[in-house]
This record gives structure tokens, C-alpha cells and sequence, in this order.
């Protein structure tokens, strides 16, 4: 079975305030960069985890108050892939 990735943001489609577009974000020191970006991916193989499972049980025949549990799961997973994206963005930005 195929892995289901989310649609990549780019920095123009993400919605991150005018604090945090990278055009804006000063040096990030190296090494708590690099701790960042290691959580970060930490943070992106548990999100895809979840959003793989919620896909998975939404295929089953749940019922109907179930499903809209495995909706809401899958949407705040997904909601949280964006922020990480959008602190990948940041990350990058400061280099």
C-alpha cells in the first residue's frame, strides 16, 4: 500500500503572519537549527502515522459518530502538517 502524503505548501501558499514570513527572521543559531528541524522531522513521521491510520479506519464501515471522530482526527493532523511545513519554511529561511 502506497504512503498518502499531504500536498506539499510552499512559503507562498502557507498563511503565516508577517512575523513569520522568512523574509523577515533573523540568523537561527546552527545548532538550534539543526535540533529544530530534527523535531520537526520527528513531528512529520508521527503526523503521517496519524493521517495513514485515520485514512485507513475512514475506510472502514464505522459508524456514523465514529467517522466524524476519524474526520476530525485526520483534520487536525492535517492542520498540524501545515504548521510543521510552515516551521520547515521558517527554518529554511534562516539559514
Amino acid at each position: 500500500m502506497g504512503s498518502i502524503k499531504p500536498k506539499r505548501a510552499t512559503v507562498n501558499e502557507t498563511s503565516m503572519s508577517a512575523q513569520a514570513k522568512p523574509e523577515v527572521i533573523s540568523k537561527i543559531p546552527a545548532e538550534t537549527s539543526g535540533k529544530l528541524r530534527a523535531l520537526s522531522h520527528d513531528l512529520s513521521n508521527s503526523l503521517e502515522t496519524i493521517m495513514q491510520a485515520s485514512y485507513l479506519l475512514a475506510q472502514m464501515g464505522l459508524h456514523e459518530d465514529v467517522k466524524r471522530w476519524t474526520e476530525l482526527i485526520d483534520k487536525a493532523a492535517r492542520d498540524c502538517a501545515r504548521i510543521n511545513r510552515e516551521v520547515r519554511e521558517i527554518l529554511r529561511a534562516s539559514i
